[in-house]
């Protein structure tokens, strides 16, 4: 659970920008920051690329769901973890504080609020928050840990290791 302070920054962070984007931006009015980066204000009632968005709303209580569901398994992760697993640890935050940055966000709105805009050559990644940044960051540091690190995804040590 050491690592519980950088879920609730990221949920902190997440929500004060969302917060920001929502009192300064125009729905569906994008504001050009960079050439390939524009903030622009969009609410996302789906889940990840809008998938079920407009769905009829029983989707946000699905997703509700699923993020509380996730959200528990992750502290249970969490309190499991051995001292050396850092990289999990944080891993493991940065999902949970993403988590809990969008489900903030379908419970009091009813949806999610995105507005980081990346594109290029007229083709646009679909809007996304910072609570999205911290699962996609949180995901791939598990599987590079997974592939490369000392293989302590999902598994308990031995007491080999310790020799």
């Amino acid at each position: 659970m050491r690592w519980l302070w950088l879920s609730v920054l990221l949920v902190a962070f997440d929500q004060v920008t969302k917060l920001l984007a929502s009192a300064h931006l125009d729905l569906h009015r994008p504001l050009a920051l960079v050439p390939f980066l524009n903030l622009t204000l969009t609410h996302n009632d789906g889940a990840a690329f809008s998938f079920l968005s407009g769905a009829g709303g029983w989707q946000r209580w699905f997703f509700t769901a699923v993020a509380t569901g996730v959200s528990v398994f992750l502290l249970a992760w969490m309190r499991r973890l051995a001292p050396g697993q850092r990289a999990v640890g944080i891993a493991l935050a940065l999902v949970l504080g993403g988590a809990l940055g969008n489900l903030i966000d379908r419970l009091w709105l009813g949806y999610v609020v995105d507005f980081v805009d990346l594109h290029y050559a007229g083709w646009h990644w679909p809007a996304f928050n910072l609570a999205d940044s911290g699962i996609t960051v949180g995901v791939a540091i598990l599987i590079a840990d997974a592939l490369f690190g000392q293989g302590t995804v999902g598994r308990e040590p031995d007491r080999a290791d310790d020799q």
